[in-house]
């Protein structure tokens, strides 16, 4: 499967699922067990937006595309460099 066409597969998936909007895709990479995408969804919308809250998660897919785990690995304000613990 082409590398877009796995995130544009994990982005709608994920979003599906969860019910949150994507932000971005921040990192990518094919291992034995499939596609690991990690996935910044928005978990709570604020004014300014620098203060949203974003759920950096981790999506693993078979070579199909399909979502075979997810899992929230850390949350952070989109103006934070350094993330907040859980």
């Amino acid at each position: 499967m082409e590398l877009t066409k796995v995130i544009a597969k994990g982005k709608e998936e994920l979003s599906a699922l969860t019910n949150l909007t994507v932000s971005g895709v921040v990192e990518i990479s094919k291992k034995d067990d499939g596609w690991h995408i990690g996935v910044e969804l928005i978990e709570r919308r604020a004014i300014p937006d620098t203060q949203d809250l974003l759920g950096v998660y981790e999506v693993t897919l078979n070579d199909q595309g399909e979502i075979m785990t997810y899992e929230r690995k850390k949350m952070r304000r989109r103006m934070d460099t350094e993330t907040l613990s859980e």
